[in-house]
């Protein structure tokens, strides 16, 4: 049953919104040392958003994660939740401590907001309930607002298709020294189309398509029930947003994607939209501020690193207009992509965004995007040819955006991006009809966790889009994830990848590195 946002906050044995979600000031008391791990912790334990005092702390109780009826194997009863937050993995300083309720509403799941920590360090966390013990998880806070940072490291992902093959690039990234890891969406897939996991089984009950709230939670109880995954989740804290698998393939603000069937009347489609938005807060560690209404959830914030970086996580799908020119793909011609009425972002988180760059004083403006910015011409010849559902098929919003880049940003804009299954590097211009545009910022496309099965270093559709595009530096099609590093001079972006995934146990290595310049927007081979 999917919930209202405000039946949703009144869940709880108190009632109240710090009862439902925990959250926390700090407190030294501790809870009893608990007996044993156990079985309802199955999903994993996860941190993110981070601030210069706290972080969210996540997890679900799911005994049998993928139990048809979507409910873990819980029963219908609340159960309390506590938690506790230390300096050290043994937990000999612990710093602080609460309890949220975990109720059948949210799928037992509960997201408690610690605060009250210390800027710019690391802390560790876990999770009770009863006599079990959840799994240690790490965690760490941002630098404090302006202050000298000298040093981040962060990674980016996107796409992982749990039916195209295995997590092993997670099991990578889990090693690398990180601050954060982000993630761009299509974290799960609505429908699994092919089953490219070399001797897994599709269990009966994630056939076919997610169209109500116990369909969405099963995939995310699939694809976090792999330990690759829950372990990148324990080891850093995380900013998540979606793209258009966490709902329906190609959707667009109030239109639905691809297929014909029910769900594309408009009240059917509404309420799967509230289904999906549901089960994703469930899932990941968001606050209280993305809690869903319903068919809508806020999902563009900002968060700040110190003096360093600035990160802004945009919603490229809730608010957009309808593809151009059908449904996505690349056409020719197709002059309604100019219109001027035409939005990826919708006036007011648009108005948020350009706003935001033009004060900022961070040196890096990092906006995590889902779908590509960069023109992507995908036929050499004297046409163009555009796909609609990426910012080509919206161009009154790139050019404002790039525009403000160029205008008012106060830091160097750097654009990371999914969605593509494939690493890019483009150099961003102001107005791509204009030929003596100016390169006004850089995009990293990262590819995919899984999607798209084990890729290749390059393809024909590669050397087309080389070919077509002036602007891109690089392309490559295999599996991966992208590692940044950045300090106040160089902005340093490691495509790190792997040569399969539809069999386990695929080493990494690094294919390319690109750097920015501060103050000289554009990247270079490393």
């Amino acid at each position: 049953m999917v919930v209202s946002r405000r039946q949703l906050l009144r869940y709880g044995v108190t009632g109240s919104v710090a009862a439902l979600v925990g959250v926390s000031a700090v407190s030294s008391a501790r809870f009893p040392a608990p007996r044993r791990l156990g079985e309802l912790f199955s999903l994993g334990v996860a941190s993110g958003e981070p601030t210069p005092d706290g972080v969210v702390l996540w997890t679900r109780l799911a005994p049998d994660p993928l139990a048809p009826d979507g409910y873990g194997g819980m029963p219908l009863a609340a159960v309390t939740v506590d938690y506790e937050v230390a300096e050290d993995e043994r937990f000999t300083k612990v710093v602080a401590t609460g309890s949220a309720v975990a109720t059948r509403a949210l799928g037992h799941s509960v997201h408690p907001e610690v605060s009250g920590l210390a800027p710019d360090r690391w802390y560790y966390y876990r999770f009770r309930a009863g006599s079990e013990i959840s799994p240690t998880g790490r965690t760490r806070t941002a630098p404090a607002p302006g202050s000298p940072t000298s040093r981040m490291r962060f990674a980016f992902a996107s796409c992982q298709s749990w039916s195209s093959g295995y997590y092993t690039a997670y099991e990578h990234l889990s090693a690398e020294d990180l601050d954060l890891v982000v993630h761009l969406g299509d974290y799960i897939y609505e429908t699994s189309w092919l089953l490219a996991r070399r001797g897994a089984h599709l269990p009966a009950q994630l056939e076919g398509e997610a169209v109500d709230l116990a369909g969405y939670r099963l995939r995310y109880a699939q694809a976090k029930s792999e330990a690759p995954l829950r372990a990148a989740h324990a080891a850093f804290p995380w900013l998540v947003t979606l793209d258009d698998h966490e709902l329906d393939n190609n959707w667009a603000g109030v239109h639905p994607g691809l297929g014909f069937d029910v769900h594309r009347l408009a009240p059917m489609f509404r309420r799967r939209k509230a289904a999906a938005f549901q089960a994703m807060y469930e899932h990941q560690p968001m606050r209280l501020a993305q809690v869903p209404a319903g068919p809508s959830m806020p999902l563009h914030r900002r968060y700040r690193f110190g003096d360093l970086a600035e990160f802004t996580m945009i919603d490229t799908r809730q608010y957009r207009s309808a593809q151009a020119c059908g449904d996505g793909k690349a056409v020719t011609g197709c002059s309604e992509r100019y219109a001027t009425d035409r939005t990826i972002l919708g006036a007011a988180q648009r108005d948020w965004l350009v706003d935001g760059l033009a004060t900022s004083s961070a040196r890096w403006q990092v906006l995590g995007n889902q779908v590509a910015m960069a023109q992507s011409d995908y036929d050499p010849g004297p046409e163009l040819l555009l796909g609609t559902d990426a910012w080509d098929g919206y161009i009154a919003d790139r050019n404002t955006v790039l525009g403000t880049a160029a205008d008012r940003a106060a830091g160097n804009l750097v654009v990371i991006t999914g969605d593509r299954h494939e690493n890019y590097v483009a150099d961003l211009r102001r107005d791509y009809q204009d030929p003596e545009s100016p390169v006004v910022a850089t995009e990293f496309t990262g590819t995919s966790i899984t999607t798209g099965g084990d890729g290749a270093d390059i393809s024909d559709a590669g050397r087309a889009l080389l070919a077509a595009n002036p602007d891109m530096k690089f392309y490559n099609r295999q599996r991966g994830y992208v590692r940044v590093e950045l300090d106040h001079q160089l902005w340093r972006n490691d495509f790190r990848v792997v040569p399969y995934v539809t069999r386990p146990g695929a080493p990494v290595t690094t294919r390319a590195s690109f750097v920015v310049q501060d103050g000289i927007p554009g990247a270079v081979q490393a």
